[in-house]
This record gives structure tokens, sequence and C-alpha cells, in this order.
């Protein structure tokens, strides 16, 4: 197309003026405005011919008049010509849905424009494509409405929609799926509940039941060891005045075959008693700061003769270090390990010795015995539980020492270890808690302790309920070269002794007499009533905590039932020497 500034004469025959008008001095400010006009119109030309969106103008109900390359594509037809010429009416040709053109056209008649009015476009192929446009309405001079629409293909936005619609229709189902098998699973779990809490009401029941049961039992063990216990010390005090009487071989080894017996009863019961108490918490530890020299000695006293017996040197090396511990618990547990080494023990030597590591003490017992096998140092902890070739000589021990050891060590909070090699001896050893203040020293080497002095003519007022106990006590005592007198209550003792107007030198007592009276009350009376202070052993099977405690607060001395004679002797010696 020529421009109109190219036509020859247009402007002149445009204007009305002639070569020779004196207008023509306008000419060149004319030609330009019509230029920047021409350019204009091109950009527009330009800007619909390459737009991404389609715009298309038509009549409103009748046919499409120009269309651009975008619409044409949006609606699949090969050239412009074509789709405006196929557009005679686009509320028939280019709306899929009639109802929606009616929609569209009341909206735009109302409004003048529509913004974001999404429907269905007709392609070539008769398929339908999703559109969002915008139309604005423009009436022409002749009277005529026209609208200029602009169009975008919203087809993938409109498949996404349709998918996450689908999607969330999906989520809602399984949701509710979900929620029906939360519902189904709560309804299950509330009766899981309601059996457990039927389940624990009868495991509170049968805690409740077991509960009284270790309370009976315990009661029945109190009662039981006190009456096991006196007729074994009975028995253990008569074999002991048959084995220091002269007899002849096959009557002596009789007599000394049922001091084993006994001995090993007397343990038996012993160990099942402590164990029932420390598995029912029973016993309270006493802890305290004391010098380990303390055990020491006691421990070698103890041990000495035993081990010369079985043709074992036995050494301790101990300190002046103080520890923080239960001295009597912790004093069990070293003889546990030193009677073991000994008994484990047919040559060699056994050596007791500490060593400070930290703010703790190690205290270890070595032997030279049969050793353990490395995969079963955790079985010799368990009740009833020995090794084979680990039994004692004469049958002695059951498996119960060490399950009660790791008992009290766990109560008192002392570590234990273990170490041996199988054949070539072990090392037990027990950590306690050391005293930052203290000191180690080396012990002296062991001294033999002096020989006991003769109970010829000591007075002794035994006073015991059973009267196999008296008669038992009575013949060791004599034995001995003691004066016996006996008496089954206090009442009894104290006419005793005013009918034979002697004062005893010595008082041995049962803790537990008739009718609820104590050994204590019996001591206090015939003190009060002789009118002296008379040295006084309480002779008890009773091994808690509180009556030991009361007899520290009287300052009298006690031993267990079963009495061993040789504590007794010396007990007595020691009585005699103050």
């Amino acid at each position: 197309m020529k421009k109109l500034s190219d036509q020859p004469n247009a402007i002149d025959s445009l204007i009305g003026l002639g070569n020779h008008s004196a207008r023509k001095s306008y000419y060149p400010e004319l030609v330009s405005k019509l230029e920047e006009l021409e350019e204009e119109r091109n950009r527009y030309k330009w800007l619909f011919e390459n737009a991404l969106h389609g715009i298309f103008q038509a009549e409103l109900d009748g046919p499409i008049l120009t269309a651009n390359p975008a619409i044409v594509a949006i609606c699949g037809y090969p050239q412009p010509s074509q789709f405006c010429k196929e557009m005679t009416h686009i509320g028939q040709s280019l709306f899929c849905c009639s109802d929606a053109y009616k929609v569209f056209r009341e909206k735009l008649l109302a409004a003048g424009k529509v913004i974001g009015f999404e429907t269905d476009f007709r392609r070539i192929d008769g398929e339908c494509v999703h559109i969002s446009m915008n139309a604005l309405l423009k009436q022409t001079n002749e009277g005529r409405f026209t609208i200029e629409v602009f169009v975008q293909d919203i087809t993938e936005r409109k498949k996404n929609q349709d998918r996450l619609k689908g999607l969330n229709e999906e989520l809602e189902l399984r949701v509710e799926q979900r929620t029906s098998e939360l519902v189904t699973l709560n309804d299950k779990l509330w009766q899981q509940i309601a059996a457990r809490k039927n389940a624990q009401k009868e495991l509170l029941v049968a805690k409740e039941n077991a509960e009284q049961a270790n309370a009976s039992k315990d009661k029945y063990l109190a009662a039981a060891s006190h009456d096991l216990l006196q007729p074994m010390n009975a028995a253990r005090l008569l074999i002991s005045a048959l084995r220091e009487r002269p007899l002849d071989n096959t009557d002596a080894h009789l007599v000394e075959r049922v001091h084993l017996a006994l001995e090993n009863a007397e343990d038996l019961l012993t160990d099942l008693l402590d164990i029932s108490k420390l598995d029912q918490n029973a016993v309270q530890p006493d802890i305290s700061e004391f010098r380990l020299s303390q055990l020491f000695n006691s421990m070698e006293s103890e041990f000495q003769p035993v081990a010369a017996e079985k043709g074992l040197q036995i050494k301790a090396l101990s300190s002046s270090v103080v520890v923080r511990s239960d001295s009597r618990l912790l004093l069990r547990i070293l003889r546990n390990f030193i009677s073991n080494a000994i008994r484990y023990t047919h040559q060699g030597r056994v050596l007791v010795g500490c060593r400070r590591m930290g703010e703790v003490l190690s205290i270890k017992v070595w032997d030279t015995g049969n050793g353990i096998p490395q995969d079963k140092f955790a079985a010799i902890f368990e009740e009833f539980h020995q090794l084979e070739g680990h039994r004692g000589s004469g049958g002695q021990g059951v498996g119960l020492g060490l399950a009660i050891v790791e008992r009290i060590a766990n109560m008192l909070q002392h570590p234990l270890r273990v170490r041996s090699k199988y054949g070539r001896g072990s090392m037990f050893s027990v950590e306690v808690p050391l005293i930052a203040d203290s000191v180690l020293t080396e012990r002296p080497k062991y001294k033999a302790t002096a020989p006991l002095q003769s109970l010829d003519g000591l007075v002794v007022l035994v006073i015991d309920n059973e009267e196999n106990i008296l008669i038992s006590m009575d013949a060791l005592l004599s034995q001995w070269g003691c004066e016996v007198m006996i008496a089954s209550s206090a009442e009894e003792a104290i006419n005793l002794c005013h009918e034979e107007g002697v004062v005893p030198e010595v008082l041995l007592a049962d803790f537990h007499l008739d009718d609820d009276y104590l050994g204590t009350d019996a001591i206090t009376s015939i003190r009060r009533s002789l009118n002296q202070d008379i040295p006084a052993v309480i002779l008890t099977a009773d091994r808690t905590s509180e009556c030991r405690q009361l007899f520290q607060q009287m300052h009298i001395p006690f031993l267990n039932k079963p009495v061993k004679p040789g504590k007794l002797r010396a007990l007595l010696t020691h009585l005699l020497d103050k």
C-alpha cells in the first residue's frame, strides 16, 4: 500500500490548496504528522498480529470481522481468512454452548464490558477449547454494536484444575476411608484399654496377693529361723563338747561328719535368710567412716587357723586408709571372698590387699585355686549355682554366697570385679568410696594371736527358754571348766542366785524368752537385783538391724545362733581379761 504522501497532489487536493496556494507553508508539518500516524498504525498492526493472546473484532450477534493469528491458532484454523469466513455468527459458530453465549451477551449489554469470562470455543475439528476472555462493547455511527475480544487459552489450567479436583476428591475419599479405619482402630483401642484396665486390676490383685504372700513368707522365715536355729544351736554345742573329748577314731570320725553336716545346714539356713531379707529390702545399710584395718584384723584372726588347717598361706596387706561404707556388710563381702578363696584353693596362698583408684579404694582378694572360665563369670553370681570342679571339700557350699555378695554390693553401690584364668587362680574385688584425708600405709605382717586363757572356775549364768539349749550350754561350758548355772527366765535366775548365794561373773542370755520377755530385760533385772554391773552376752537367732542397734546402744556384745563355740570361748576370754 502506498503512503498518502507518495501520491501526487493527494494532500493538495485533500486540503483544497492548489500548487500556488499561500498555505503551502504548512505542507511539511502536515506530512510529518501523517507519517507519525502511519507508524502508529503499523505498530498496532504488528502488535495485533504478534500478540500471544487471541484478539478478534465481531458484530454482536453477527460475524467475526477481523482476527489475529493467535485466536486462529487457538481454534485450529490454518488461515485467518478461513476463520473469519466460517464464523458467521459468534454465538452459534464460535461458542460451544449457546447458553454460555446468552450469559455473556447479557453481561456485556448490562456493563458494556466483560472481564475474565470463562467458556468453551469450538475448534475446526469439532473439539472444544477452554478459554478466558475480556470483551469491550462499542457502538458504531450507524447504530450497530461491535465487540473487541481478548482471548487466553486456559485448557492446561482447566486440566490442572480438573486434575486437582480429582485429587481432592480422591484425597477426601482416602480421608474418609482412613477416618473409618481410625474409628475402627479407636474402637479396638478402647477395647484394648478396657482389657488392659481389667488386666491391671487383676495384676494389682495378684501383686497384693504376692505382697501378702511375701509378708507371710517373711513372718514364716522369721519364726522358722528361730525355731530351726534353736535345736541346731543345741546340737552344735553338744557336738562341740564331743569334739573336745578324747574319742576313738571311729567315734571321732562320726562326730566330725556330724559337725560338718551341721555347719552346712547352718550356712544354708543363714544364706537363705539373708537372701530373703535382701530381696525384701529388709536390710538397711548403716553407712559410716571407718579404718579398713578394723576389717582386716577381724578377717585375719578368723581365717588364719582355717587356712593353716588346709596348709595354705594367707597374707593381708592392710592399711590405715579410711573408707565410707557399712562395716558389717562390707565385712560380709570380704569374708565371702576369702572363704571361697580358701575353699577352692588346694595349694598355694591367698592374698588380701587394696589399691587406690582415684576417689575409690579397690579391695582385692587373690588366690591360686582352680580359677573360673571367662564365660562363667556371670553364672557364679546366680543362686544355687556352682561350677563343675568347684565343690568344696566335704560338700561345703550351696552356691548362695556370691548371690548374697552381689545383692549387698548393689545395695551399697559398690562395684564388683572378677578376673580369673582357669586353673591358675582368681581375683575378686570390691570398690569402696575413699575418704580423701586418709593415707595408705603398709600393715605389719600377721602375728599369731595369744593362746586363750583358761576358763576354769568362771561362774556363768545361762538364761534360755529352750531346755535343750540349757543342757547343751551346760555340757560345753562345764567341759571348759566353768561353773554353770542355768535358768529359763530372769525371775528363776534371780531366785537361783539368791538361793545359792552366788553372783555370776558372766551372763549368757537368749534374746527372745517366754511371754515376749527379752534377754536385755533379763540382764537389766539381774544386774539391778544383784546390784552389780555383771558382764553379759546376748545369744540370738534374730539378725535384724534393729536388734543389733539395740545391743550397741546397751553396749552388750552378742553372738548369732547357732553359736560357734570358738567365738563363744574367745568372747568369754575377752570378758575375763576385762
